[in-house]
């Protein structure tokens, strides 16, 4: 089983192809997966492994990965973990595709290491509004109760302190204010989402905010749209690789 250790961490991850490195940060919110990425509308596991090097991880305590509940930097401790990866394996600068939950993962890691990382995919980016708050506590404090009862080192008192830090920094992005993304240099490609969870109007302020952000609108919409915006997604990343 492929596994990376940092610290007490530990990171199970898959890395399937070869030539550009694309970074693949899966949906579910807290239970952001390698085993999610189906559910996604754009599974770039089966779409782009072709023509990329395409390394997919679970995230920190879901999945076959595992570690300490990060409670004064949840954010930036799943950012380090995904750069420390990266390290591991010796890449210096990578694309990265993130869905659902890994949109604000990927501006973590923008903000953190802006040189390393050469583009940006966002598809279906989470926002978060007064109106779907209580269905993002709901789904967190679910992950938390199930990895308490499989972590005799953790309690809910802890898990109440990492979500409450980690969802409760007010609305859009949450791992990012909105003076980071408007300062962002990254060229960013972002597929909104039209559901509570995935808010289109959060995906569209982030393409604007974003100095080099483009979003594709009505990408997922029939079999027809979403061959179109694999294809985009295909351009977007060879269009801004070192050297193309």
């Amino acid at each position: 089983m492929p596994v990376f250790q940092r610290d007490q961490v530990t990171i199970y991850f898959e890395d399937h192809g070869s030539g550009i490195p694309v970074l693949l940060l899966a949906p579910g919110g807290m239970r952001s997966s390698i085993s999610m990425w189906p559910n996604a509308p754009f599974n770039p596991l089966v779409s782009l492994g072709d023509t990329f090097r395409l390394i997919a991880m679970d995230q920190r305590n879901t999945g076959r990965s595992s570690g300490p509940l990060d409670i004064d930097d949840p954010w930036g401790g799943y950012a380090k973990d995904q750069l420390s990866l990266l390290d591991y394996l010796g890449i210096d600068e990578f694309h990265v595709i993130g869905c659902c939950i890994g949109g604000s993962y990927i501006l973590k890691m923008i903000q953190l290491e802006p040189d390393r990382i050469t583009s940006a995919v966002l598809e279906q980016p989470i926002g978060i509004n007064t109106e779907n708050k209580a269905l993002f506590e709901q789904q967190w404090r679910s992950w938390g109760k199930d990895l308490v009862e499989h972590r005799d080192d953790l309690d809910m008192a802890m898990v109440e302190a990492f979500g409450s830090k980690m969802w409760g920094g007010g609305d859009f992005v949450l791992s990012v204010p909105r003076a980071f993304v408007k300062s962002c240099q990254t060229p960013l490609l972002v597929l909104p989402g039209d559901d509570a969870y995935h808010l289109a109007s959060t995906a569209r302020e982030i393409a604007a905010l974003a100095p080099r952000g483009e979003i594709l609108d009505s990408w997922s919409e029939t079999p027809e749209s979403l061959a179109s915006a694999v294809q985009s997604v295909w351009k977007f990343l060879r269009n801004h690789t070192p050297g193309s």
